[in-house]
């Protein structure tokens, strides 16, 4: 059987919804796009209509190209003084618990809707419509919960919690969702058909978007119906390194995650060999974190397909607002709440900057050609992730579903973090404070990966099981 393609995702649902355009004979933006919508509905804490992210991609013979739609600073044309506080909410990581902020002074101007048009418009095959009515199809059937989305409702339960709109339709019974029940929701099964019909409009200029707006802005948000007008699709020319006769090529500012992974593999370039743990450290201390170190609510879907496009997407609703918009099927993000994205302090940025990030689609090209797709979540262990995930697939050899389960490290503020199976005893020995996990934990992130191997091995992907990732390949 000749192989059209792999997908990794976050999700199995997220992951067979791209296969099926592959299997259709979509290239592989239009099963990144798929893929995407259906993480709306699988994944719905994690993105969503009212999220924002990246996409990166890489034609057969031609430059790759990043279309940047992340969030903005809301605001214009709103009296700031008249904003609502944001609301602080606890939540439990087991051995750390973290304060995280929501409601709608939280919600900045979300990206996904555009993003998606966007991205299918410049890159795609498919039409629109046959890529939103699977998954508006199955958010209207429901989606069982899984282990992994299981533990999100249960950690992000007080987030969820803080609105009668969130818990309406995250809550079952009352309660967070537990794994096995069923989670529907026809309001977004319709949001997503508006958007096949008509496309990203009524997002932004139309029905859709001055509910979202005056809905944020009636509970205290600064969301304009001007935020909504003004929003474009950025497209930027990707960051670049060189590495071990590879082009790496990744998300450039105003987002850092980028940057920082292509200075890690500058600073490993030179080494012989895979690099051990204390070169990896040294590497990733030389590109060090400018924002904080926080779970991050991210999700990605990467893309290999037989004709040589390659895409990689990461989106991003925070933790979630809270905010949940009538039957508008729009929960929207939390970023004007991420205290890592403004370190100068909260609300820092002025209306329309476009927030800065750690998320870094990344596509690693040998000869021209797509080698390796990948990306994660993890905030800012994001690098961390990909740096070693490209380290165990070029130095070591490893095919993607190995390098994606080999134990990682992560060095931060002095300590370095380590799973188990990392040769911890130099970094010891050098004076390193080590945390020591002890297991495979998703705060090493969630990389989704995808890989092209010269000769027999073919297509292989490496789903992360620290983040419910899943592989299909067609």
């Amino acid at each position: 059987m000749v192989e059209r393609g792999v997908v990794a995702a976050g999700h199995p649902l997220t992951a067979r919804a791209g296969a099926e355009v592959l299997r259709a004979g979509g290239n592989a933006v239009d099963s990144a796009v798929a893929a995407m919508l259906a993480s709306f509905v699988a994944e719905p804490l994690l993105t969503g209509l009212g999220a924002g992210g990246y996409l990166l991609v890489a034609p057969p013979g031609e430059e790759p190209i990043l279309l940047d739609f992340f969030v903005e600073a809301s605001g214009r044309g709103a009296d700031l003084a008249d904003r609502g506080p944001l609301l602080p909410v606890e939540v439990s990581f087991g051995d750390a618990v973290q304060v995280f902020h929501v409601g709608a002074a939280s919600c900045a101007v979300f990206g996904t809707p555009a993003g998606v048009v966007a991205a299918v418009e410049r890159f795609g095959t498919a039409p629109l419509p046959e890529l939103t009515a699977p998954a508006a199809a199955m958010a209207r059937r429901g989606v069982r919960v899984n282990r992994q989305q299981a533990y999100l409702f249960s950690i992000l339960a007080g987030i969820v919690d803080s609105a009668p709109e969130a818990r309406a339709r995250y809550f079952i019974d009352g309660r967070p969702a537990r794994e096995g029940d069923l989670l529907c929701d026809p309001d977004l099964g319709d949001a997503l058909d508006r958007l096949g019909a008509e496309g990203a409009a009524p997002f932004y200029t139309g029905d859709i978007g001055a509910a979202v707006s005056d809905w944020v802005r009636d509970r205290g948000g600064t969301l304009t119906r001007a935020d909504l007008a003004a929003y474009q699709v950025v497209e930027r020319a990707p960051a670049r390194v060189t590495y071990r006769g590879r082009e790496v090529h990744t998300n450039p500012p105003p987002s850092a995650g980028g940057l920082m992974l292509a200075n890690a593999l500058a600073a490993l370039a030179s080494t012989v060999g895979p690099p051990d743990p204390p070169e990896l450290v040294r590497a990733l201390v030389a590109a060090p974190a400018v924002l904080a170190d926080r779970l991050g609510s991210t999700t990605h879907i990467s893309v290999l397909d037989a004709d040589g496009w390659a895409c990689a997407v990461t989106c991003t609703n925070g933790e979630g607002s809270g905010v949940v918009v009538g039957n508008t099927g729009v929960h929207m993000n939390n970023m004007m709440g991420e205290q890592e994205l403004s370190p100068d302090g909260f609300f820092a940025h002025p209306p329309g900057d476009r927030l800065p990030s750690m998320m870094a689609p990344t596509v690693v090209l040998r000869d021209g050609a797509a080698e390796l797709v990948l990306g994660s979540a993890g905030s800012s262990r994001i690098r961390s992730a990909l740096l070693q995930v490209i380290v165990n697939a070029v130095d070591r050899g490893m095919d993607a579903q190995q390098a994606v389960d080999s134990p990682r490290l992560h060095a931060q503020d002095g300590r370095v973090y380590a799973e188990p199976g990392v040769d911890v005893a130099a970094l010891a020995a050098a004076g390193h404070s080590i945390v020591n996990f002890r297991a495979p934990n998703l705060f090493f992130g969630g990389c989704q990966t995808v890989q092209r191997r010269a000769g027999a091995g073919g297509l292989n992907g490496g789903g992360d099981p620290r983040r419910g990732g899943a592989v299909v390949v067609v």
